[in-house]
């Protein structure tokens, strides 16, 4: 074993599958087998841990774990003492935040938070929920829900529930209403206060926080490359966004010009039928996979 080891949290659930794909880009290989806990990595000064992210700030906070990744929502739930050194916006079907909605039948008379007074309302998000209700002084029972938290308001076993979506697609193909949002979050990467005091520690979490957000970073970029005969190039050059300015170098013994440019993937269908007419050439799209700012 390493003399030097990172005690690292990975998220148990929905969240394992973008995590270790968002690893893979960022230069770490994790490989998860069945009923297997501790995962392997291509690193010797990690050591993976798979956790729910229910808990990973209990044992991060314990120092049971060094740093891991898991839900603001969950943070500020269980109000573990941990640092929050990375904001990393990831899910399971996207790179959006998700949110915490409240969702009751389609039928249902509710139609604000103030007729929740009196209600019973499931959720796994409990105390979170009962300091929101509280605060704008909303009296309702809320349960702790440990699963098919949406089935309990179609079976009529609560009149409402607290959950999680990405997209509300889910909720709504199970005939149920959202009323209203009550938390948004994302994936963050946290750790413990004691371990960042660690030299060795901290410079390891900071490494691997920057490549994160590198990966993340990278996802929604591309990078053009084109030729440009020089009597065109501001032509060319008006036409490109870029995060400063786009590099240009002359072609070996031509009047032509190498031009490269990182751009959003959104602007690239419209982008190059508009470089191809103002002269540009053997226009290159690249997928990136970090983008270090």
């Amino acid at each position: 074993m390493n003399d030097k080891q990172l005690k690292l949290g990975i998220p148990k659930g929905s969240l394992e599958e973008a995590t270790r794909e968002l690893f893979s880009q960022a230069g770490w290989n994790i490989n998860t087998r069945s009923r297997n806990y501790f995962p392997s990595i291509d690193d010797p000064e990690i050591r993976c841990a798979l956790v729910r992210s229910q808990e990973m700030g209990a044992y991060i906070a314990s120092g049971t774990l060094d740093a891991g990744l898991t839900g603001q929502d969950w943070i500020t739930e269980t109000g573990a003492e941990v640092e929050v050194v990375s904001d990393l916006v990831y899910s399971k079907a996207s790179n959006n935040p998700c949110r915490w909605v409240l969702i009751v039948d389609q039928a249902s008379e509710i139609r604000s938070l103030e007729d929740l007074q009196g209600k019973r309302i499931a959720t796994e998000l409990v105390s979170f929920t009962r300091r929101f209700l509280n605060e704008r002084g909303i009296d309702a029972t809320v349960d702790f829900s440990w699963g098919a938290t949406e089935a309990k308001v179609v079976e009529g076993l609560a009149d409402a529930a607290v959950e999680i979506t990405e997209t509300g697609s889910t909720i709504r193909a199970h005939g149920l209403r959202i009323v209203c949002d009550l938390l948004h979050t994302h994936t963050v990467f946290v750790a413990n206060r004691e371990a960042l005091k660690d030299a060795w520690k901290k410079r390891k979490i900071g490494k691997i926080a920057l490549l994160l957000e590198s990966a993340l970073a990278a996802r929604d970029k591309v990078l053009l490359k084109m030729n440009v005969p020089a009597e065109r190039l501001d032509e060319v050059v008006s036409q490109l966004p870029s995060l400063h300015a786009p590099t240009i170098n002359r072609l070996y013994g031509d009047d032509w010009l190498a031009v490269e440019t990182v751009i959003d993937k959104g602007e690239v269908r419209d982008l190059v039928p508009m470089l191809k007419a103002a002269g540009a050439e053997g226009i290159l799209e690249f997928e990136l996979r970090k983008l270090v700012a």
